[in-house]
């Protein structure tokens, strides 16, 4: 099951990843406006190369941001796997403790299962 959830979280974090690399619409990054209307702010319309730095900012800034993310949704999993791994124990302990008390009230102590 958390194998299941883990596969498909990585199949939809994998295909916003692609979407956000599709630049089409922005044009060369710190060159002025883009195709898609926005400005993007006063240095960024200005072009040159404060228009370039700016650009190239924001980029690391969303990058060190979707990195964060991605690493906290990756704990965020360990934590679930462990807590179903531990579930599972817990589980299998209690069904031997349910056989046991199942093979002790039989007459002759045989095992059927």
């Amino acid at each position: 099951m958390a194998r299941l959830v883990l596969l498909r979280s990585q199949f939809i974090l994998g295909r916003q990843l692609r979407s956000y690399g599709d630049s089409s619409q922005l044009g060369e990054l710190g060159k002025g406006a883009g195709k898609g209307g926005g400005g993007g702010g006063s240095i960024r319309e200005a072009g040159g190369a404060f228009g370039r730095r700016q650009a190239a900012i924001e980029e690391k800034y969303f990058r060190e941001k979707e990195s964060e993310q991605i690493e906290n949704l990756r704990k965020h999993h360990q934590e679930e796997i462990h807590h179903h791994e531990h579930e599972i124990q817990r589980l299998q302990s209690e069904i031997k403790r349910r056989k046991t008390q199942i093979k002790k009230l039989k007459p002759d102590g045989s095992d059927s299962d």
